[in-house]
């Protein structure tokens, strides 16, 4: 595999596997800078992601007042971070906030914007402006925020005129982790209580971490209430490796023959580990080993073995939890024998591609039978992939699905535009390279099979 002119070139791989450690998460790498920007005093966070996403929110926290320093960085920059809290209240901005292609950064800094006594504007970049906002200009609304969207059809950028914030119980239309941890934030602001509910469970890294930071929040099925008046008290956090980036490599070992590979210290949150229960219903032979790290993120390392894939129907309350990785699954499918659906995945159409029409669209050109629907697509797998050319959209799941995808094709796969991987995954191609050169570390102990993962009674 190699790249030039920001073009991913990959070759059939002879073998997969070893041990990798996957950078820190990025959803949890958002949230600790956030919080510790708003908590109340010295803040030291280790494992951060130096990715572009989030360094946009680091920069946007220094663009409000908050003093980090760079404690440690690598080649690809800052993973070991002080924040210096200045609790609740934050400096107004000297100018707009650019929130880059983060769609985290701007939805979940519009729910702390709206309690400070100040006006703000959020932008970013062509992909980020196409996103929807609406989802959380409307409750913000609710509460009393003055916010409002400049862009077409309720996109970026948002104007806030801060302050004035009351508690609100809101029900989310669609289920979103995003809309959820903004109106949390905001809630930490508003006169008296704040309630969502949730139509499905999403991942739950806001409530886990509020909790760190010693703010209570209410738990009672699938609503999740706040009160104001809450101090977030500065704390020092370890942020684990992200799942979502460990499925292109679990993905990749569990569809390759004889291959074998160990994922470690990466973050086991049961909001989020459904790419492991997605894998084992196709017939992968998964193991993991499960510990708490301080933040009460659920932390471990995961062994998976190649087998044989079968399709499998992929819909309903699993869904909010695997959203980010159904990209690479769908490559999965592809080389799963059977049929594969996956429905009730209509969000992906408005991530930072249309994620169903773009995986579709790189999968045909690749040889492989499927129907796109409105939520999904109908795969029918089983038949050897061909090398092509190929689009990312932009979109960094979607280049780093296909460029694992191409390791399983007949001939030579390339992938333009394919530094956006640097969105989530600065050093992909690194360990790519480091997984397919056939010198990696291997457990002499076989793997054991786990068929049924418990359900989650933590915070959703």
């Amino acid at each position: 595999m190699h790249s030039k002119d920001n073009i991913i070139r990959v070759k059939k791989a002879k073998s997969f596997g070893g041990e990798v450690s996957v950078p820190g998460d990025k959803s949890i790498s958002h949230r600790a800078v956030m919080l510790a920007s708003i908590s109340n005093g010295r803040c030291k966070i280790n494992g951060f992601l130096p990715s572009e996403d989030c360094l946009s929110t680091l920069e946007a926290m220094r663009s409000l007042g908050v003093q980090i320093d760079i404690l440690e960085e690598d080649e690809f920059g800052p993973n070991s971070l002080i924040v210096h809290g200045l609790g609740l209240n934050l400096t107004e901005p000297n100018n707009d906030i650019d929130c880059g292609n983060s769609g985290t950064t701007m939805r979940l800094l519009s729910g702390i914007l709206a309690g400070q006594k100040f006006s703000s504007r959020l932008i970013g970049d062509e992909s980020l402006s196409t996103r929807p906002m609406e989802r959380i200009v409307s409750p913000l609304r609710s509460m009393g925020c003055e916010i409002s969207t400049e862009g077409e059809n309720g996109c970026a950028p948002i104007l806030i005129n801060g302050g004035g914030l009351k508690g609100v119980s809101y029900e989310l239309p669609v289920a979103s982790a995003q809309v959820k941890s903004a109106l949390l934030l905001a809630g930490l602001y508003a006169e008296g209580r704040t309630s969502v509910v949730e139509p499905l469970r999403t991942r739950n890294h806001t409530e886990k971490m509020l909790d760190f930071f010693q703010v209570r929040t209410c738990v009672q099925e699938n609503e999740i209430s706040i009160n104001s008046g809450q101090v977030l008290e500065s704390r020092h956090f370890v942020v684990p490796g992200d799942i979502s980036s460990a499925a292109f490599w679990l993905v990749a070992a569990a569809a390759f023959p004889d291959s074998q590979l160990t994922v470690k210290n990466v973050g086991l949150n049961p909001t989020r580990n459904g790419i492991l229960k997605i894998l084992v219903r196709m017939g992968a032979y998964v193991s993991e080993s499960v510990g708490t790290n301080s933040g009460g993120e659920e932390i471990g390392n995961v062994s998976i073995q190649g087998g044989k894939l079968q399709g499998i129907e992929i819909g309903g309350d699993i869904v909010p939890n695997i959203i980010d990785e159904i990209p690479i699954i769908a490559v999965a499918a592809a080389l799963a024998e059977g049929k594969t659906i996956i429905k009730d995945a209509a969000e992906l159409r408005v991530k930072e591609s249309d994620r169903i029409s773009a995986v579709a669209e790189n999968l045909r050109k690749m040889g492989v039978d499927l129907q796109e629907t409105s939520d999904g697509m109908v795969i029918n797998g089983g038949n050897e992939l061909q090398g092509a050319e190929l689009e990312s959209f932009g979109d960094h799941r979607i280049a780093m699905a296909f460029a694992v995808a191409g390791l399983f094709a007949s001939g030579q796969t390339s992938i333009t535009d394919a530094g956006c991987a640097a969105i989530s995954y600065p050093n992909f191609e690194e360990h790519l390279i480091q997984l397919t050169s056939g010198n990696g570390k291997f457990s002499d102990r076989p793997t054991p099979v786990i068929t049924s993962f418990p359900e989650s009674n933590s915070k959703e």
